[in-house]
């Protein structure tokens, strides 16, 4: 306000001064109007100046009044949540309380029955307790009794030994004296008399263990061979099959003569280039329209005459459609090694086998072992394992799944060392093959001892597939190296006369001395040269050992 007082003295004095200056006389009168709107202006701006502050305080009471009244509100509203909290607390209290007393009481009733059947069982074992003790106050009056009969019996007992000690004595000293009026009427004393009875019994005893071991033996073996016989016959007559002779070599034929020259091309390019990718020689010679594989992998020599007779379909015969060719050959190849395995497992009923055991088996159908296919053997083989098993009573399915696995070594002997034998166990023990089935295969070809008969099946089997008239040539030179080999063993043993090799070498015939050896020894003989054939010679089959031995009296009649 004061502000405002001086703001309107200023504007008052200067008003003043203008109208002097305007009128020119310093007794002026200032118009009314002017001072009249100026006063006015004034105080308005006085009363709004002033109302500013004035509703300031007015709202600050205002809003303090309201606050208050909150306030207040909220108080009333907290007692009232209190009071009604404490009461809820309370209720809570009374239930929890009223709980407590209930499963006190519920408690307190369940002790009351459990300590009223505890104490009906302490009654129950306290009677069961009064009645052992009872009983056993009765054993000990019959075992007091007893004692005192046994105390009697013994006195008795002791009294008769010492009289049966007496007379022991007695029997030993007349004993003695027999004894030595023995000795002086034979001149020989006890020990050696003993001696000499032991020596005359052991002499018989060897005498009659050995004719009863012989006859024991020829009987077993009489009977075993009948029975082995009969199982075999029945296997064989089961899975008959054809044998088929594989070669060495493939033939592949020509639409004519000219198609030659493109084969062989400029130089020799196009045969050196088709040697080189398939691994096979090559024979063009003199025959007509034909041309000659020659390989001893027969999957090499396989993979050659389809590419080669694609490549004569085709007319397009150059190094680099050679090998594009014989890469698609060796795609189909290994498509019908696998089909192969898959159609061989499915016709034996043989189900989960491993894919890579699948395609080792589909190998074996281009593998040969003395010009018998390998596939076709390991399927025969399963066959007859499969008939030999059911016919003792065996697991036939693990027998023939034995069967068909004991040679899948052969499809990778080329790429590593050690027998077949060995390296099929490996493989079937790689992939998860029972230890039954890896034992047999590594078995089947005497490198382990047999353990299973299933591993003896395997054995038979495969030397009853492998022994069949056609089933496997040999060259000249081998078979008559194999008969001298046999007859030169039998020969070697002390007694032998003459031995001759019969039936294609599967029987040996011995004729000996009978004055040096009997007809025990030529058991042993017998045994001895056939331990010795099976260490030192390889043959297929088996080879039968006959031992002969004739005695001839003569006598002339004059």
């Amino acid at each position: 306000m004061r502000h405002i007082l001086l703001d309107f003295r200023a504007k008052y004095s200067v008003l003043r001064e203008t109208s002097s200056q305007a009128y020119g006389s310093d007794n002026f009168s200032i118009p009314i109007e002017e001072v009249t709107y100026t006063l006015t202006m004034d105080l308005t701006n006085i009363l709004v100046i002033g109302a500013i502050p004035i509703g300031f305080i007015g709202g600050y009471f205002l809003r303090k009044l309201l606050a208050e009244k909150k306030v207040e509100s909220a108080h009333a509203r907290a007692k009232r949540i209190i009071e009604d909290a404490k009461r809820e607390v309370e209720n809570q209290r009374k239930a929890a309380s009223i709980e407590a007393k209930e499963e006190f009481y519920q408690k307190q009733r369940q002790f009351e029955r459990e300590s009223k059947k505890r104490k009906f069982e302490v009654d129950r074992q306290e009677k069961k307790l009064q009645g052992r003790e009872s009983s056993l106050d009765r054993k000990f009056d019959v075992l007091d009794k007893r004692e005192r009969t046994v105390t009697d019996k013994e006195r008795v007992l002791d009294s008769k030994l010492k009289g049966v000690e007496h007379k022991e004595k007695h029997v030993q000293k007349l004993k003695e004296e027999a004894l030595r009026r023995c000795e002086e009427i034979s001149g020989l004393s006890a020990e050696q008399a003993k001696r000499m009875l032991l020596e005359s019994l052991e002499s018989d005893v060897k005498q009659e263990a050995a004719c009863l071991i012989r006859r024991i033996e020829t009987e077993t073996r009489e009977i075993a061979n009948k029975k082995a016989r009969q199982i075999v016959t029945l296997a064989i007559q089961k899975c008959a099959t054809d044998q088929v002779s594989e070669t060495t070599v493939s033939v592949v034929n020509l639409p004519n003569d000219e198609m030659k020259g493109r084969i062989i091309g400029r130089e020799g390019r196009n045969i050196r280039a088709l040697e080189a990718a398939t691994g096979c020689n090559i024979i063009v010679d003199d025959t007509p329209e034909a041309v000659v594989l020659s390989c001893f992998d027969p999957l090499r020599r396989e993979v050659a005459r389809l590419a080669l007779e694609r490549l004569i379909s085709d007319g397009r015969i150059h190094p680099a459609r050679i090998e594009e060719v014989v890469t698609k050959a060796e795609k189909q190849v290994e498509d019908a090694v696998r089909e192969s395995g898959e159609q061989s497992a499915f016709d034996l009923g043989i189900h989960e086998l491993h894919a890579e055991l699948i395609k080792l088996l589909g190998r074996l159908k281009y593998r040969t072992s003395y010009g018998q296919n390998v596939m076709i053997h390991s399927v025969e083989v399963a066959h007859l394992c499969e008939a030999m098993a059911s016919e003792l009573s065996v697991d036939a399915q693990m027998a023939k799944r034995a069967g068909l696995l004991h040679d899948v070594g052969k499809a990778v002997s080329y790429e590593m060392e050690g027998t077949h034998a060995l390296i099929g166990a490996e493989i079937a023990k790689k992939f998860n093959e029972s230890p039954a089935i890896v034992h047999a295969i590594a078995a089947h070809h005497g490198e382990e001892e047999f353990r299973t008969i299933i591993a003896v099946l395997v054995q038979a089997a495969d030397a009853i597939s492998a022994a069949r008239p056609g089933a496997r040539r040999e060259t000249l030179e081998s078979y008559v190296k194999r008969l001298e080999k046999l007859e030169q063993i039998a020969s070697s043993f002390e007694g032998v006369e003459k031995s001759y090799a019969i039936q294609a070498g599967r029987e040996i015939r011995i004729i000996v001395e009978p004055n040096q050896l009997n007809d025990n020894e030529c058991a042993k003989l017998a045994r001895d040269v056939t331990k010795r054939i099976e260490s030192e010679l390889e043959y297929p089959g088996q080879i039968k050992v006959t031992v002969l031995r004739e005695t001839r009296v003569i006598e002339f009649a004059r």
